[in-house]
């Protein structure tokens, strides 16, 4: 009998170290180097599209190393080693695998291999989909509705039910200026876009060839367009692009879109954070201005993997690194702050907690905070969220038509279209300096909280203080250059020619009030002027006008 019991422990035993050795985790691999690539930042041309290299070039944003494509011959050793690739990241040079223990010791010794981490035993993907570089575009589809402009009244849409999240913030100011988001590209990184390739609230979308394409990062080669997976992208779209006058209209009707998947809807995992930035990679390379995240990560299924809050500090999780890199790269990153605002949580949850990602909380159609939306501030005592936007029983589509929903799910998107719309009507200017205008025009500028943030935006106000409808009599004037700006101590007036005498330096607020003035005397002519007296201002935006015996200069100036 004892003998008999030995022997059952030791098939026991040795079953138990064969599973382990066969099962199946997850482990992202980092690598060393790129390798000798033919690619290289001489030629962008090779890994970026026309579009991406055109915006970085815009805004002077140097290409680099991380920009390079993994190298697939690294890739292909790994795979050829037992492991299967699930995704990867040119920024951060590495994949996530699929392997037993004994695979991951079998590459761990490749040459190239640098860190390896496992990420954790209890994730799975979805689905046994191969991680691809190819991508599923959408083939036009369904009646074509023309866009009619409303001519009853003074606004060019009729917004239907979505008249009081456009009309709060001040979005029908842009659209009857014309900026409707032509020529803006965003994309929408969600869960999953149900029947969106069918529904006619997208019917202009889908003729004007404003969907350039899609790609599933979570479930590679299947549609994004699958109803089974999720309608929450599709409702998120319907709060930009919906061109249904009468019905709904979106914040950016007339913007081209990618539609992104990332989220595995029917669980929420630790690998969803690397989809994500997969996806923001890609659109980078396919020259997205914006992308619009209404998604957000603090726990998952398995605890072991479970964020803290000390974790939401700007700098730990590796979907907020992303974030923040996809804004170096000048993306404009819009991302909800969270509905955890009445959890045990109740703190913004990643990557909101970015010190470059544009974070948006929740109101009703009243503006007063909506009891779910996630607080701040950052575990660093950042502000968050930035700003606020009607989230609470808000109009958007499904494949059911016109309904209502709640969540910072859609004051995100709303906040992404329009200020899609504001950076077109001022195209030169940067990812974060479109985000300090609205900032500093949000009804709680003067005093940020961290329910609200800066407050509710106001878009009109934005555009007006961007230069393109501001203070006449200050704008009539020639601009010169202001650097650094934004500036936090001094700042230097270039006036492209040389001056001598006084010259009276004023300062003035976004209604045109000039709030500061001083002088001062040149006793040598020249072509710079050193500003450092006015350091004392609030941080904002503000017109500066130089009035010196010859001319006078004009420039927008930006405090920290």
């Amino acid at each position: 009998m004892k003998l008999i019991l030995i022997l059952l422990l030791s098939i026991l035993f040795q079953t138990y170290a064969i599973a382990q050795e066969t099962a199946h985790d997850l482990f992202l691999v980092s690598f060393k180097d790129k390798g000798n690539l033919k690619a290289n930042v001489a030629d962008p041309s090779q890994f970026l599209s026309s579009r991406a290299i055109e915006r970085r070039r815009n805004h002077k944003i140097p290409f680099d190393q991380s920009d390079l494509p993994v190298n697939e011959q690294y890739v292909n050793k790994i795979a050829g080693n037992g492991a299967r690739i699930l995704c990867r990241s040119r920024w951060f040079n590495y994949v996530i695998v699929e392997a037993t223990q004994k695979d991951l010791a079998s590459f761990r010794s490749l040459p190239f291999v640098g860190r390896t981490t496992e990420l954790n035993k209890q994730v799975r993907t979805q689905d046994n989909f191969e991680a691809s570089n190819s991508f599923v575009r959408n083939q036009v589809a369904g009646s074509a509705r023309t866009t009619e402009l409303k001519t009853s009244n003074a606004n060019v849409y009729d917004y239907g039910a979505a008249a009081t999240q456009i009309n709060q913030i001040k979005g029908e100011f842009l659209h009857n200026h014309g900026f409707c988001g032509q020529g803006m590209t965003i994309a929408v990184i969600d869960a999953g876009f149900g029947d969106a390739d069918i529904m006619p609230v997208f019917d202009s979308l889908r003729a004007n060839n404003q969907i350039k394409g899609t790609y599933n990062f979570a479930q590679p080669g299947a549609s994004v367009y699958d109803a089974g997976t999720s309608l929450h992208g599709t409702e998120v779209l319907s709060t930009m692009g919906a061109n249904l006058p009468g019905n709904m209209v979106g914040t950016a009707p007339k913007a081209d879109y990618w539609l992104l998947r990332s989220e595995v809807a029917q669980s929420e995992s630790l690998i969803e954070e690397y989809y994500w930035v997969s996806a923001a990679e890609y659109a980078d390379s396919v020259g997205a201005d914006v992308i619009n995240s209404s998604l957000g990560y603090t726990t998952f299924d398995d605890p072991q993997t479970n964020h803290t809050y000390e974790d939401m500090d700007g700098n730990t999780t590796y979907v907020t690194l992303g974030a923040d890199k996809a804004a170096e790269k000048g993306i404009l990153v819009v991302n909800s702050a969270g509905n955890s605002g009445s959890d045990i949580w109740k703190y913004i949850g990643a990557p909101a907690d970015g010190d470059s990602v544009f974070s948006i909380g929740a109101v009703d159609g009243s503006g007063a905070y909506a009891f779910f939306s996630s607080v701040g501030p950052t575990f660093d005592g950042r502000i968050k969220p930035t700003v606020s936007a009607m989230g609470y029983f808000t109009a958007v589509y499904t494949p059911f038509g016109l309904t209502y929903g709640s969540g910072t799910s859609f004051s995100s998107p709303i906040i992404a279209g329009m200020s899609a719309c504001l950076w077109q009507a001022a195209p030169s200017l940067s990812n974060m300096q479109i985000i300090e205008a609205i900032k500093v025009t949000a009804d709680q500028a003067s005093a940020p909280d961290t329910l609200l943030g800066w407050g509710i935006p106001d878009y009109s106000s934005a555009y007006n203080v961007l230069g393109t409808s501001s203070n006449e009599e200050v704008l009539n004037i020639p601009e010169i250059k202001i650097y650094p700006n934004p500036y936090s101590q001094y700042f230097v007036a270039d006036l492209n020619c040389k001056v001598k005498g006084i010259l009276s330096l004023e300062i003035y607020d976004l209604a045109g009030r000039m709030i500061l003035k001083d002088r001062v005397n040149l006793a040598v002519p020249s072509d710079q002027l050193l500003v450092s007296n006015f350091n004392m201002l609030p941080g904002g935006f503000y017109l500066l006008k130089i009035n010196t015996p010859s001319k006078v200069f004009s420039a927008r100036v930006t405090k920290l």
